[in-house]
């Protein structure tokens, strides 16, 4: 059994940003040498989240409006009383839909189905660089 670890840096602008990060995640499963297992795939914020989605435009736009109408970004929250930072729903949307997400490795590969993609979402309503931290675990 092994453990590697490596991360991906993302620059965003802000504002609901949904980033394609398959391919690298999938470059450091290959590096790690694993064959069989799982890759975590984590980001450290409390303002972003991963996920799965079918990264085409359509649905990006679907996905966006349907937050807006879940978690509005005109309506004040506790946050915003208690920081003055402007961005409640951006925990609370980062929240909902989690950090992290855990996706095994089979024959080297994630096994994703054919239209599933790993994205980032950035929800903050300023720009950041984000680390997202991948860890391959399984046996080569």
């Amino acid at each position: 059994m092994t453990a590697k670890m490596d991360s991906l840096r993302l620059s965003t602008r802000a504002k609901d940003e949904i980033t394609d990060i398959t391919n690298g995640v999938q470059g450091i499963v290959t590096a790690s040498g694993v064959s069989s297992g799982i890759a975590c795939v984590f980001v450290a914020g409390s303002t972003a989240a991963i996920t799965t989605v079918e990264h085409e435009p359509g649905l990006i736009a679907d996905l966006k409006d349907a937050m807006d109408r879940l978690y509005p970004k005109g309506i004040e929250y506790e946050h915003h009383r208690r920081w003055g930072d402007g961005n409640g729903h951006s925990h609370v949307r980062a929240s909902f839909l989690g950090p992290s997400l855990t996706v095994p490795v089979v024959d080297g590969r994630l096994l994703l189905g054919t239209w599933q993609q790993i994205v980032f979402m950035e929800f903050d309503n300023k720009p950041r660089t984000r680390e997202i931290f991948v860890q391959v675990v399984g046996d080569a």
